[in-house]
């Protein structure tokens, strides 16, 4: 009688053939119900077991007597609902975690560019983190006046995290930043300043590992994006280091800002 709409609940057949029996009669013992609905009786006391442990079913225990079993209010079955609700809400948070690291290995596997993207600022933490992976050194240009603007917290982090680990970093920023970064030597960043004029896209980009990744910093629309590709990547770098070399090809010593678009002395 309410078979099919109890199985719209996420029961198993059996769980709704034993509430469908027990809607209709007021109680009954297991076996009573096993053999009404044509079931072995080991079988519906696990399933009479798990309705109680649910609160659909009602289990009465007298001593020396056989249980007894009644449905609960059928009101019931919806918090059965948000239960199963809220657990295909974690379910799909969880595939959505490992979906792009999925799609990645089976692009890889493919011969086709491994992509991953997420949006939000914890997507852009997840990308940017990848880098702190780096086993060579990591070649980076950044918009950093969009970085201190929204992402300051987020970017103070991973510089902590990034020196901690030893990963050093070829950095590429406006030359109209310059006076933001510290003068004090370091090991671990080597920076180059190039015209303002040229950043005007929100973005950084991280080329490491034959990985390229984007991180675009806007306070309504943050994406991160990750292509893990041997033919892109050497390409990123050629490109990159044709820009770091350019900065530096009329440096004729290393006095501090003796040439406005070079400084090695900064950190980041």
């Amino acid at each position: 009688m309410f078979k099919k709409a109890l199985l719209q609940t996420d029961l198993t057949p059996t769980q709704a053939e034993i509430l469908d029996f027990l809607y209709q009669n007021k109680e009954a013992k297991a076996s009573v119900i096993a053999k009404k609905i044509q079931r072995s009786r080991a079988i519906v006391y696990k399933e009479l077991e798990e309705l109680t442990d649910l609160g659909i079913v009602e289990k009465d225990d007298k001593p020396n007597q056989v249980s007894i079993f009644r449905a609960n209010h059928p009101a019931q079955l919806e918090k059965l609902m948000e239960i199963r609700e809220n657990k295909l809400k974690k379910d799909k948070e969880l595939l959505n975690n490992y979906l792009p690291d999925m799609i990645s290995a089976f692009n890889l596997m493919n011969n086709k560019p491994g992509i991953k993207f997420y949006e939000g600022i914890e997507g852009v933490k997840k990308i940017l983190n990848d880098t702190l992976k780096a086993k060579d050194e990591i070649y980076t240009i950044s918009d950093s006046s969009s970085i201190r603007a929204h992402a300051k917290k987020l970017n103070e982090e991973y510089i902590k995290k990034r020196k901690k680990l030893g990963i050093k970093k070829k950095l590429i920023v406006p030359l109209s930043a310059r006076d933001n970064y510290s003068q004090t030597k370091t090991e671990f960043t080597e920076i180059r300043f190039l015209p303002g004029e040229y950043f005007n896209f929100d973005t950084g980009i991280q080329i490491y590992d034959g990985k390229i990744s984007y991180q675009t910093i806007k306070p309504d629309k943050m994406v991160g994006v990750l292509i893990e590709n041997e033919s892109i990547y050497k390409m990123h770098k050629m490109l990159f280091e044709y820009i770091w070399d350019s900065l530096a090809k009329n440096k004729e010593d290393e006095k501090e800002f003796e040439n406005p678009y070079f400084n090695k002395n900064f950190i980041a």
